[in-house]
């Protein structure tokens, strides 16, 4: 997932020399950091270096990055707070997105690895904006949905267009995927989801699947939704580890989605236990995966203290059984 560099020692040694949001600016770094995990582990894959919130700042929101997490000084929790918030040209306002992207590019096609760009889900991003932090129980959130839903509509819409536009300047600067990650859906109801969540996520993964490129979208913690998920339309879904893949299935046909690709899901904190485990857990997944399209992942993002010798069991086993 995209927090594929903390646990690297040469992430660490990088990141000890530079702020987190100065190393998303760099182009150089980015690249660097995107491509360290490759070197090490020769992934199928590479996924961008940067952070969901990195748009919030153009569109006029003060976002810091601090040992407690990101914060946002200024948060939305009104109607005006919506309609202050900016519109923004990619080339403008995160330039530097799209030149660690073209600086990837010819290095990733030496190694014939595509590269996935990514970006976070409206819902998951607005959640930020409101709470100004990281959050449990999102009560601002939830208290702007029911105050003001209009106001809350028009702020996840915007969303969603401003995270278009960029997704596809993401695509027509190199990137050959794209994966939304919704980190924070899994604390909506299914009426929620209905009213407010679905109508701006399945426009956003429509408008990026309309380049032609296909599109991950991965509802995290959201797996009593996912009849309802398959609704938003995309190529591939992302599993958390809470059900078996084979549930996974049987719920996204339920919604809609028989032919859909199903992408994970390992829990990472297997990777903090024994290697025979891991290996047993990982073959009975790649089981589950291939009566269809499967993509292996974790079913969340690995953590910072995994072992390398871990990963590299990992890694062994699902490229060779």
């Amino acid at each position: 997932m995209r927090q594929a560099g903390r646990y690297l020692p040469e992430y660490r040694a990088l990141r000890a020399n530079v702020s987190f949001l100065d190393l998303c600016k760099d182009p150089a770094l980015a690249a660097e950091v995107t491509l360290q995990p490759l070197r090490r582990f020769g992934f199928d894959a590479a996924i961008l270096f940067s952070d969901l919130l990195v748009p919030l700042e153009p569109m006029g929101l003060e976002v810091a990055f601090t040992e407690l997490g990101p914060s946002i000084a200024n948060p939305v929790r009104s109607a005006s707070d919506v309609e202050r918030l900016h519109d923004f040209a990619p080339a403008q306002g995160t330039p530097f997105v799209l030149e660690t992207i073209k600086r990837l590019r010819p290095e990733l096609d030496k190694l014939n690895t595509p590269l996935i760009g990514f970006a976070g889900a409206p819902f998951t991003v607005a959640t930020y904006a409101i709470e100004g932090k990281t959050s449990k129980r999102f009560i601002e959130t939830k208290r702007l949905f029911y105050t003001a839903p209009e106001a809350s509509r028009r702020l996840l819409d915007k969303l969603a267009e401003t995270t278009a536009r960029y997704l596809l300047a993401q695509v027509e600067a190199g990137a050959q995927a794209i994966q939304i990650f919704d980190s924070w859906v899994g604390v909506v109801s299914a009426e929620d989801w209905e009213r407010f969540v679905l109508p701006p996520t399945r426009a956003l993964v429509q408008a990026v699947r309309a380049s032609g490129v296909p599109v991950i979208y991965f509802p995290n913690g959201a797996t009593t939704l996912l009849d309802r998920v398959a609704n938003v339309g995309a190529d591939v879904y992302g599993i958390d580890w809470h059900l078996p893949l084979s549930e996974a299935r049987l719920r996204l046909a339920a919604g809609g989605a028989p032919d859909a690709a199903i992408q994970g899901n390992l829990d990472p904190a297997l990777l903090l236990g024994p290697r025979d485990e891991v290996v047993a857990q990982a073959r009975r997944i790649i089981e589950q995966g291939q009566r269809r399209g499967h993509v292996f992942n974790l079913g969340h993002g690995i953590y910072p203290d995994t072992p390398l010798e871990t990963v590299e069991a990992l890694v062994h086993t699902v490229k060779n059984g």
